[in-house]
């Protein structure tokens, strides 16, 4: 024998039956802190923000980053004050 139930009801309304918390008013309070947090860390990836942070002496920055970049490349002075390493 076989026996179905259907019940039409909201979710609500069933976690109500059952006896379970309402957890909406949490999940809306996390879901706008959530939001503050993704908006303020949008406001960093800014290009402009980024270029500011990463070289922060503006093109005398980017000049000493340029310079070092070439030295890894050319298997040179790896930083300020070593020496290349003999084997390279």
């Amino acid at each position: 024998m076989k026996i179905s139930v259907d019940i039409d009801c909201t979710p609500s309304e069933a976690r109500r039956f059952f006896g379970l918390p309402d957890l909406e008013p949490l999940q809306t309070e996390v879901m706008e802190v959530l939001k503050e947090r993704m908006l303020r860390s949008l406001d960093a990836m800014d290009p402009e923000a980024l270029a500011r942070a990463w070289f922060p002496v503006g093109a005398q920055g980017m000049e000493q980053f340029q310079k070092f970049m070439r030295r890894m490349m050319q298997g040179g002075q790896d930083f300020p004050g070593e020496k290349p390493s003999e084997g390279r």
